[in-house]
């Protein structure tokens, strides 16, 4: 009898101590909620998270929340309704001299591209006098003023001198295929898939980054937090960048991985390299002082050609734009 009881007794603790290992486990795994566009590009490294369990890795539940369109994203992140979005660091600068505490962590240096069609006689921007262009993004497009800006440095007046058409990226590329275009300035991915159908660089919006100063690839967009979270949650933040970094350092060498997201990327073949290769080109090696330094650089002039319009009341990049964890 006594035997029985000892046995009941030691079930009871191993059940009580097993129970408080896995609640602790439990309580060490955090939230973080990812704000994303549903067909975006963020999607491909988040699914290699998830699916590699590096999310496991690192302790965290990604509770990944999908949104029509970035100004959407933008606006659930400064309500609070996500923890992480996507965004470029000038409407951070922009934020922060508002009195926001936004800060920016680097995601990748993949930028649009001028694209013309192979066998086109245009070889350089002075041949794009007189043509009709695509621009993805309207005409404050980060890209477009730095294109316009190297093409300032040649006389050139890009709008004056030629049809700028103004629409949306899926739009445009399909114009582009159709012959409506003789040159188009679109999103990176977008690009590639042209790139893919037989269309080639003219002027990358990195190239012309360099033509105005950079001295590297400038990280065009990264991931967007409050500081003051980040600040709260060091341990959660930092997780999710290790977790980033790792998902990049597979993408980056394992040609099956991508094999393996085909079916997400909506890609194959020759298409699917291009991307799989501008995807590698674009992934951040440089050190935040040097990423802040370019995009200082490039800040200036984008406040030159956009005005208040674009950056809003702020003259220079704002101090903190990028993190810095302590």
């Amino acid at each position: 009898m006594r035997s029985y009881r000892r046995l009941g007794r030691a079930t009871f603790l191993l059940a009580l101590l097993l129970g408080l290992f896995f609640s602790q486990i439990a309580e060490a795994v955090e939230k973080v909620r990812v704000g994303v566009l549903r067909f975006g590009t963020v999607n491909w490294e988040l699914d290699t998270i998830r699916h590699h369990g590096i999310d496991n890795k690192y302790n965290i539940d990604l509770d990944v929340r999908f949104f029509a369109s970035e100004d959407a994203t933008n606006v659930a992140m400064m309500a609070g309704d996500v923890d992480i979005i996507v965004a470029d660091w000038l409407w951070v600068s922009r934020q922060r001299a508002s009195g926001e505490d936004i800060s920016f962590a680097a995601y990748s240096s993949s930028v649009g591209a001028l694209m013309v069609r192979d066998g086109s006689p245009i070889k350089k921007l002075a041949d794009l006098n007189g043509k009709k262009i695509g621009v993805a993004g309207g005409p404050l497009d980060k890209s477009w003023l730095l294109i316009q800006a190297v093409a300032k440095k040649q006389a050139l007046d890009l709008p004056a001198q030629n049809e700028i058409v103004f629409g949306a990226p899926p739009l445009l590329a399909e114009k582009a295929e159709q012959g409506e275009l003789d040159a188009i300035l679109n999103f990176w991915n977008f690009c590639a898939r042209l790139e893919a159908r037989g269309f080639h660089r003219l002027i990358s919006t990195s190239d012309a980054a360099r033509d105005l100063g950079a001295t590297g690839a400038v990280s065009a967009i990264g991931f967007i937090f409050r500081e003051k979270w980040a600040r709260d949650h060091p341990e959660l933040i930092e997780a999710f960048l290790k977790a980033s970094r790792d998902a990049k350092k597979l993408l980056a060498s394992s040609d099956e991985e991508w094999q393996r997201l085909s079916p997400v990327i909506k890609a194959e073949g020759r298409e699917l390299q291009v991307l799989r290769d501008r995807y590698r080109e674009g992934i951040p090696r440089r050190s935040v002082e040097e990423e802040e330094e370019d995009a200082a650089k490039l800040y200036a002039i984008l406040a030159e050609l956009g005005g208040e319009r674009l950056v809003g009341p702020g003259k220079t990049l704002a101090p903190g734009t990028f993190w810095r964890t302590q």
